[in-house]
């Protein structure tokens, strides 16, 4: 089933302006497995009938991996082209699925005069699921053994810990925590730009390291509210040649294929 995504430039022609941007990012425009996360919120959206707009090709990249990796001039270009439009267009609320986009332009775009309500879909999907606009039912997830990953920059850097385990507890689905979560939970390895660079000199890639701690638990889905996480996690569990009994899936995709529409 095709969705409508309202482009940004199209509806300031009309003279409208949605409730919400929906910032996709890198990952979630490119990346193929990513798209599926964008897909999946898109017909949340649709479905709850969200007023909400992309901004298509005017979106660039935030500038987050070129600051992690080191270049300031890069990011400054990227985060000054991004915040004209976003204030050309007057965007006063910005949704985002990526972790890494969302603590770039809530913490890191108000130094630049760009000063937005920013937040991630963890917590605007529980808001709209506290509301009672959103209808959750366990359906294919009930009772299923589900872990949660914990997102380095939704946990440790924006301290957002309940969101996410509160839209997998509405799936009826028995949620598991392994050892290192939350504040201590690890990385899964692409963090600070790590996801563009080859791995240094070691024993264990970081990525299988964190998988076998959320393997441990025996889950049967190993929940995740980042893409860089969700490739970093699926290749993890390729490693241990278990992807056909533990699938990683984004929080998103829980909720799309479990709402209540």
């Amino acid at each position: 089933m095709q969705y409508k995504v309202p482009v940004m430039a199209d509806l300031a022609a009309e003279g409208k302006s949605p409730d919400v941007l929906f910032w996709i990012g890198c990952a979630g425009s490119f990346d193929q497995r990513a798209q599926r996360i964008t897909q999946a919120f898109v017909k949340i959206l649709n479905q709850l009938n969200i007023s909400f707009a992309v901004l298509g090709k005017e979106e660039a990249c935030t500038g987050d991996p070129a600051r992690r990796a080191g270049n300031e001039f890069i990011f400054q270009m990227l985060a000054q082209q991004n915040i004209a439009t976003l204030n050309g267009y007057g965007i006063k609320t910005i949704v985002t699925t990526c972790p890494h986009c969302f603590n770039t332009i809530k913490n890191e775009y108000p130094a630049l005069g760009g000063k937005y309500e920013v937040l991630h879909h963890s917590v605007y999907l529980q808001q709209l699921l506290n509301d009672g606009k959103l209808k959750v039912e366990g359906g294919a997830f009930k009772g299923k053994r589900i872990t949660y990953h914990d997102s380095c920059y939704l946990g440790r850097a924006n301290d957002i810990y309940e969101a996410p385990r509160d839209l997998i507890k509405a799936l009826d689905a028995d949620l598991v925590e392994v050892t290192k979560s939350r504040a201590n939970a690890m990385c899964c390895g692409a963090g600070g730009a790590q996801m563009w660079k080859e791995d240094e000199p070691g024993t264990k890639r970081i990525n299988t390291e964190r998988t076998g701690q959320l393997t441990e638990v025996m889950p049967d889905i190993i929940a995740v509210a980042c893409s860089y996480c969700n490739t970093m996690i699926t290749d993890g569990v390729k490693s241990e040649n278990k992807q056909d009994e533990i699938k990683v899936v984004d929080l998103a995709e829980l909720i799309a294929e479990n709402n209540k529409f």
